[in-house]
């Protein structure tokens, strides 16, 4: 695919995020943020039988972010959670397909920052304080 056609792909995705929303009652909910970017992203699933069942995010931020994590949903979806946290930044940024420079590449990267997160469990400061 050429630059062009990336570049459509991610304002497609932004425009038109798939599972864009909430999950009532999420097995796994992380929020995390870029504060270069000032992008901020939510990630919930479902898992049923070891599967991501449903999986949703929301969030506010550059097209690369947004898009990235629409992008993100769409690959892990149906998928076994142990398959999932194998996924790594090469299949991220395989995906958005576009050279980025340094800042950009956090902006691509938080879907998948905030998936590992949450697939492994990790707190955040708000779930610390309580």
């Amino acid at each position: 695919m050429d630059e062009e056609l990336y570049k459509e792909n991610i304002l497609d995705h932004y425009k038109n995020p798939r599972n864009y929303g909430e999950i009532e009652n999420p097995d796994i909910s992380y929020f995390d943020t870029n504060p270069l970017c000032g992008d901020e992203l939510q990630l919930q699933i479902k898992v049923k039988d070891g599967k991501a069942d449903d999986v949703k995010f929301k969030g506010k931020g550059c097209s690369i972010s947004q898009a990235s994590a629409s992008m993100l949903t769409e690959m892990i979806q149906g998928k076994d959670m142990e398959e999932i946290k194998k996924i790594g930044k090469k299949e991220i940024l395989d995906a958005v397909g576009l050279q980025l420079g340094p800042s950009r590449i956090k902006c691509a990267l938080l879907s998948l920052k905030v998936l590992k997160a949450g697939a492994y469990g990790l707190k955040t400061e708000d779930e610390d304080e309580e």
